[in-house]
């Protein structure tokens, strides 16, 4: 079995550990971090080898980005890319619990947690992580660095932009678009498209920047009465 090294000492890697020993296609041999106080301590069985720039000490091992938010996989990603690692080095880390049909594409380096759900044709990018019990329904197609958090429910058709994150059980109506570096928050319902950058919670969603310049307005209003 191949030797795989989680890059970041996360929660997200301790879960990855899981669902690799329950798939058997990989051996965990080791984390990479940058944090110091971590160096040569054992997490989950697994010793802490050195920081990130120790990736090119393992020529013949495999990578997966365990980084909970997608802009940081994206730094190390490129980091990592600066040291000669690329894509054929990442590994695609798929639960056996998870459901991926023929028709539907895993980009390198992404994680699909226990019980995830591809229905028909959908398109997961680079670096992707869905969390437990995510559902990506027909036609669906997620960018690079996309993070969905357990429970997450997308119609067909959505969208998601590279880099943007989901809270845990947000939902998604069909063929909406969420931007590239959005933040959509827990339990937070979109009914329509999302631009890039922004914040959206509640039901039905919306920008949490605009909710904060209503409260401000309403609040000069009860002076002003």
């Amino acid at each position: 079995m191949p030797a795989l090294i989680l890059v970041a000492a996360s929660g997200l890697a301790r879960e990855v550990i899981v669902s690799t020993r329950s798939t058997g296609t990989h051996v965990v041999v080791g984390f990479l971090d940058d944090d110091p106080a971590l160096r040569g301590t054992i997490i989950s069985g697994v010793p802490v080898l050195g920081p990130i720039a120790d990736a090119v000490r393992y020529p013949g091992a495999q990578f997966v980005l365990c980084a909970g938010k997608g802009s940081v996989r994206e730094r190390i990603a490129l980091q990592l890319e600066d040291l000669g690692v690329h894509d054929s080095s990442y590994a695609t880390v798929i639960d056996p619990t998870a459901v991926v049909p023929p028709g539907s594409a895993v980009g390198e380096g992404s994680i699909l947690l226990a019980h995830v759900v591809l229905t028909a044709d959908v398109r997961v990018g680079r670096h992707v992580v869905a969390m437990p019990h995510v559902t990506l329904t027909h036609d669906d197609v997620l960018a690079d660095f996309a993070t969905l958090a357990a429970g997450v429910s997308l119609g067909g058709g959505v969208r998601i932009g590279r880099g943007a994150y989901l809270g845990m059980n947000a939902s998604v109506r069909e063929r909406c678009t969420i931007g590239a570096g959005t933040t959509v928050g827990m339990g937070a319902a979109v009914v329509h498209n999302v631009p890039d950058g922004e914040t959206w919670v509640g039901v039905p969603a919306r920008s949490l920047e605009r909710h904060e310049e209503i409260d401000v307005a309403n609040l000069e209003v009860g002076r002003m009465v």
